[in-house]
């Protein structure tokens, strides 16, 4: 029997949804994912638009982007994020050049001299659908209109129109988490994709929250059960390109057991 875990968030409900096996191995073995080059250079990119916003907002200009990004550089090349990546010299040049690439076409979705963050990097966690779901919203903003909107950079390219409603989950789940914590449900939620600067924005209203409860009740009702039974069935897709856990998984002729074992010697 596995345990169940204490709490969820939106990534970990939606990695049971995609493929149980993958979220028992992240997030009850715990087992260590190695860093891609996607996802790493995500993690600088939006470390260089939060510099951007804690400016004072005629400051908040693309020459300052770039050296907001250079600042975050300087921390980030220390972190596993980037030094497990091993990346030869031409490979580390083009990292860092695509993005800057990504950081300017921000300034393509909006004008950021516009905006009012009232909250950046912000942590929240509330009960939702029976289960305690944490977030970290990327920023809550503060329209004139005195709504709230929530904002999520995306580094990668924009889904196609049939799967944007699973893309916005994330985030209509951060506004069900407003709600919750501060008492105050945002307007309006938005996703903004740098690599091909299409912004997805949509109404949080009283449908799409309970429709986010209801979701968020089966898939706590459904990871419950699969802990109990310890039944965690295998999805493939294109998806398992990218998975750290091949070795483990049956689906690759991998053993399951070995990551109960290593979980277990490393406590």
């Amino acid at each position: 029997m596995a345990t169940v875990p204490v709490s969820l968030s939106p990534s970990s409900s939606a990695a049971f949804s995609k493929c149980p096996q993958q979220f028992k191995f992240s997030y009850l073995d715990r087992l260590p994912s190695e860093p891609s080059v996607a996802s790493s250079r995500g993690t600088l990119v939006h470390s260089a638009l939060e510099h951007l916003m804690k400016r004072n907002p005629a400051e908040r200009t693309r020459d300052h982007a770039q050296s907001d990004l250079d600042h975050a550089k300087i921390e980030f090349v220390t972190t596993p994020d980037f030094t497990k990546l091993k990346l030869k010299q031409e490979d580390e040049e083009k990292f860092f050049s695509d993005a800057a690439l990504l950081v300017g076409r921000y300034f393509d979705l909006e004008d950021p001299t516009t905006v009012n963050p009232i909250g950046l990097e912000l942590k929240l966690e509330a009960e939702i659908g029976g289960v305690l779901m944490r977030g970290i919203i990327d920023r809550l903003d503060l329209d004139n209109d005195g709504e709230l909107t929530v904002t999520d950079y995306k580094s990668g390219r924009s889904p196609s129109p049939r799967f944007q409603g699973d893309a916005l989950t994330q985030v209509h789940t951060y506004a069900v988490l407003c709600q919750g914590m501060l008492g105050r449900r945002p307007k309006k939620v938005q996703l903004l994709y740098l690599t091909d600067a299409k912004a997805i924005v949509a109404k949080a209203d009283d449908q799409t929250c309970r429709g986010i409860e209801t979701k968020t009740s089966a898939r706590w009702t459904a990871i419950k059960k699969a802990c109990a039974t310890d039944n965690f069935p295998t999805n493939t897709s294109k998806l398992c390109d990218w998975c750290s856990y091949k070795d483990y998984c049956p689906a690759f002729g991998g053993d399951p057991a070995r990551a109960e074992e290593l979980r277990v010697s490393t406590g």
